[in-house]
């Protein structure tokens, strides 16, 4: 499956992070809160995601609501792959950040799946 990977669309010295991953057929997008100084060592404390068609209608999870929060286990995952993502070393290439990204898109994927019916 293709897709495009949004990252850190924001203003700056937000606190709000946004990143969006565009499908062919439906985007993701991502919300994280950060406390702290932004300049400084911020620190992830909220990710909430939602569903959408490419023309922007939200798309309902299988319990009706809009948005997922992400909690527990999974927010400790997503800390590790977010911090991978924004990481000097991402950023200057000295790993393989094809491989960083699919790590990423794979864990919200999952997440996709588990709380949506999509057809």
């Amino acid at each position: 499956m293709n897709y495009k990977l949004e990252l850190n669309t924001q203003e700056p010295n937000s606190k709000i992070v946004f990143n969006n991953i565009i499908f062919d057929s439906f985007k993701i997008n991502i919300v994280e809160r950060y406390i702290g100084s932004m300049k400084a060592r911020p620190t992830l404390c909220e990710v909430l995601f939602k569903v959408r068609t490419l023309d922007n209608v939200l798309i309902n999870r299988k319990d009706g609501n809009i948005r997922v929060k992400v909690k527990g286990d999974d927010f400790e995952t997503y800390q590790k792959l977010s911090r991978d993502l924004n990481s000097y070393e991402y950023k200057n290439k000295l790993i393989n950040r094809k491989e960083v990204e699919e790590n990423y898109v794979h864990f919200i994927l999952s997440l996709v799946i588990t709380n949506y019916q999509l057809n």
